[in-house]
């Protein structure tokens, strides 16, 4: 336990004595928390999820605060393919890697959001953080963009058996008529890098911790949710605008 953990739990255990003990020694404090400590062990373990919460509500605050900030480049960013309805009144963002069993799980859940309500545009960002596997589907996918074929070509990426890697990519890319050498040479645009790149510093700034992760309105949703999770945030969505 680090000295500064340590006196955070010090902080919370030995409050109720503290009135009295504000001429007492750091020793002697250190010692009066331990024997407080020996004598109600519980109280670490209530300490610890206090410290715990008073994390998590922190990490949580920092994390609506980017999402004000950061709001119009989530949605509105050229540099990220829309799916759905491009003029649709509520945005929903996804962040995914074409690795993730949650992620082409989700995709099926998205397909109905997107049946049922022709009013939602998806905008799509690609964060490989499964491996090298997932960087090369990223940049594909991205690059497909030049060629007019990414909603076709993410598709198949999702719909594809096993794992992304640079030969299952490129196989994938050749079935759905995409030219491979011009494919390659855009993978290393600027605007793929840069995509990339904000996808990261956006996920990480959200407080996203891998994939799927969503933001629809007001809300941030961390891992996979159904399609009636979706629409209901869709609705809450819209009421508030």
């Amino acid at each position: 336990m680090t000295m500064t953990r340590f006196f955070s739990i010090a902080a919370i255990c030995a409050f109720p004595l503290s009135i009295g003990a504000q001429t007492m020694t750091e020793d002697q404090v250190r010692d009066l928390v331990l024997d407080t400590i020996r004598a109600n062990p519980q109280i670490v373990v209530e300490a610890l999820q206090i410290l715990e919460l008073e994390q998590q509500n922190a990490e949580a605050a920092a994390a609506q605060v980017a999402l004000a900030d950061q709001r119009a480049l989530l949605e509105n960013d050229p540099n990220a393919p829309v799916i759905g309805n491009p003029q649709g009144d509520v945005t929903v963002v996804e962040f995914f890697d074409y690795n993730c069993p949650y992620c082409r799980n989700a995709k099926l859940e998205l397909d109905g959001l997107l049946s049922a309500d022709s009013n939602v545009r998806v905008v799509l960002r690609e964060w490989p953080v499964l491996g090298e596997g997932s960087v090369f589907a990223a940049r594909a996918a991205l690059a497909s963009r030049v060629q007019g074929k990414y909603a076709e070509f993410h598709d198949a990426l999702m719909m594809m058996q096993g794992r992304a890697e640079e030969q299952s990519v490129i196989r994938v890319a050749q079935s759905v008529g995409l030219d491979v050498d011009q494919l390659r040479r855009d993978m290393e645009a600027p605007a793929v890098t840069e995509h990339l790149k904000m996808s990261d510093g956006l996920g990480r700034a959200l407080g996203f911790s891998g994939t799927p992760s969503f933001v629809i309105g007001e809300n941030l949703a961390p891992g996979m949710i159904r399609v009636d999770q979706m629409q209901r945030l869709v609705s809450a969505a819209r009421a508030a605008d």
